[in-house]
């Protein structure tokens, strides 16, 4: 089951569409210069064609050139709601109006934003491979939902709808996979994606076109994740992320790795052979037939090569979740009830949070 909740009032300015480059001109002077043909003194003030890096002819027409101008694609900003609504692992309301409120006054302003919530039993296909697969986090879930933050997920998508933001819900499916399907559909479309999530899975998806922008809780701010920054930290490509993560596992998610089974392989060695062999199936498939690397590492890699797949298909994002984008959702973002509506979030927190207090001091009394 599809889920999801609109703005009830949107202003809505479409974008053009988007191509590698619009044709806008400008001029660049060319400066005359006298050359030498068969013995004759030639000007270059006449007018001629000249091939461009763009794979079609532009006129030189005394001395200007006009070239086409590479415009920077616009950005849609998904919103990854369920991480933001903890402080810690302790589910906090507080939490979600804190960093949602600098998300939309410093990171995203009037730039489209979808919002995505995890879906009803989330991924039941990841739990049914490997039951740890986030059982802390579906522990506290359970007992989220049964208290008031769980009852306000209403809340939640009320405060989003009033800030023109569209919230996407899928029954049995994970946010990260609906966000991993729409971030494909959307490039498709000639945008530029940023994903405000917390959660590492994402690091997969990035690319020159694909940013991440993570919640610091140390600095109290936003901050973006790049292609570059990814290259920097780990000198290599993110395409190796997913392999490297199924070798030394994901904590947070309740994914071991291979660690506890082959003592010493560890990220330094697993970064290595990912680098050198591209991919985990493919450094799989060698170790099959010949030595990779030391006898512990080739080993734990012939031996649990079904491990290690069982990971990656754990840790995998999706990309063929049954949603659409929708055009609407692709238009600039009206802010005029933002400060309104956050405001009145807040008070509603402070109001429940004096109540609940209260409560307390009675029982207590």
């Amino acid at each position: 089951m599809v889920e999801v909740a609109v703005p009830t009032r949107v202003h809505i300015t479409p974008f053009l569409s988007v191509s590698s480059y619009l044709p806008i001109c400008r001029k660049i002077v060319v400066t005359k210069v006298a050359r030498k043909i068969s013995g004759v003194v030639a000007s270059s003030s006449s007018t001629f064609s000249t091939s461009s890096g763009f794979g079609y002819k532009q006129k030189v027409d005394d001395g200007q050139v006009l070239l086409p101008k590479k415009t920077s694609k616009k950005r849609v900003f998904f919103l990854d709601v369920n991480p933001l609504c903890y402080e810690g692992s302790k589910p906090s309301l507080q939490s979600f109006a804190h960093w949602v409120s600098l998300f939309f006054n410093q990171v995203s302003l009037s730039d489209p934003v979808i919002a995505v919530i995890d879906g009803e039993r989330g991924s039941e296909h990841r739990r049914q491979l490997l039951p740890s697969y986030k059982a802390h986090r579906w522990k506290i879930l359970r007992q989220f939902s049964k208290g008031h933050v769980g009852r306000s997920h209403g809340v939640i998508t009320n405060v989003l709808r009033k800030c023109n933001v569209p919230v996407i819900k899928i029954e049995g499916h994970e946010a990260d996979d609906v966000i991993a399907t729409l971030v494909g559909q959307v490039l498709q479309s000639g945008y530029r994606v940023v994903i405000a999530s917390p959660d590492k899975d994402f690091k997969q998806l990035l690319s020159e076109d694909v940013q991440l922008v993570i919640p610091l809780e140390e600095l109290e701010r936003w901050s973006f994740y790049t292609l570059k920054h990814y290259m920097a930290q780990y000198n290599c490509d993110p395409c190796c992320d997913l392999s490297l993560r199924c070798i030394v596992g994901d904590q947070a998610d309740g994914v071991p790795g291979i660690q506890h089974l082959a003592p010493g392989f560890g990220q330094k060695t697993a970064l290595k052979l990912i680098k050198k062999h591209g991919s985990l199936e493919n450094l799989l498939k060698t170790a099959a037939v010949r030595t990779v690397g030391r006898q512990y590492a080739q080993d734990a890699l012939t031996k649990h090569a079904d491990y290690l797949r069982r990971n990656y298909e754990i840790l995998s994002l999706r990309r063929d979740v049954d949603v659409r984008l929708r055009e609407e959702w692709l238009v600039k973002r009206d802010t005029s009830n933002d400060s309104r509506t956050l405001s009145n979030f807040f008070k509603f927190l402070e109001e429940t949070q004096k109540f609940s207090h209260y409560n307390v001091s009675v029982s207590n009394g």
